[in-house]
């Protein structure tokens, strides 16, 4: 058994190694740094989320690295570990810079940060969570159309690039178009970085072990050794009374 569990952890992956030791370290531990936590619906979160999003993040950091055009607008590419996830976002400044002003359709450079975010995290299992936000001036429309349209059909429109250059059909989980409800800023509503497209990496779920199902060549209550117990004999009728 010994020897099964070493060239188990020598063929396993670091992260795995990491929890291991970590939990022979401190087998009382919560398992928040290393090793497995339960979220609120009661699934299993992935083991090395804290490790794999900030290797997530590295590698797209290094790629935008390589794009000089995209180099120059890191300062407008913000990327946080969240509990959520690893949140990617495209803050817009006044002139605008990954959309056109007040229009749902996206610039060069919207179209090759995309583009960019497709082709890295469509390689991983992990699912995705697109939003798309506005600061609080009021969107001046003839037609009805207003921040909450705006905000839907860039976070939309996001999506629709994305699984056009490399995002499975499935990958996305939620789009969400919330106008100016989520500012960035609280304090400054109008300022340009609350209008933004934010691509969350969702940690990993794994669905939860299913339940045995009962051994149907258990012993049934009443029952010893697979022996059926042996009726009782049925009472004798009460002799009829003489007259």
């Amino acid at each position: 058994m010994a020897l099964f569990i070493v060239l188990w952890l020598v063929n396993s992956s670091k992260p795995v190694r990491e929890a291991v030791a970590g939990y022979f370290k401190d087998p009382t531990s919560s398992g928040k740094e290393s090793g497995s936590s339960t979220s609120g619906n009661g699934k299993v979160m992935d083991i090395s989320k804290t490790t794999s999003m900030e290797d997530i993040k590295k590698k797209l950091e290094e790629a935008m690295k390589k794009m000089p055009e995209l180099q120059k607008l890191k300062n407008q590419i913000e990327m946080t570990i969240t509990p959520e996830g690893l949140r990617i976002e495209m803050l817009e400044t006044e002139k605008g810079v990954f959309f056109e002003s007040g229009s749902p359709h996206p610039s060069k450079y919207g179209v090759e940060i995309l583009d960019l975010l497709a082709k890295e995290i469509g390689t991983l299992p992990n699912r995705l969570l697109i939003e798309g936000h506005t600061d609080s001036r009021p969107y001046l429309s003839s037609t009805g159309y207003s921040n909450w349209e705006l905000s839907s059909d860039r976070a939309n429109q996001a999506r629709n690039i994305m699984q056009e250059n490399g995002i499975r059909v499935d990958q996305v989980s939620e789009v969400r178009g919330y106008a100016d409800q989520k500012l960035r800023k609280p304090n400054s509503s109008t300022d340009a970085s609350n209008r933004r497209i934010s691509v969350t990496v969702k940690y990993l779920e794994v669905p939860p072990a299913p339940e045995k199902k009962p051994d149907e060549k258990s012993e049934k209550p009443g029952e010893k050794g697979g022996e059926k117990p042996h009726p009782m004999p049925a009472a004798a009728p009460p002799e009829a009374k003489k007259h």
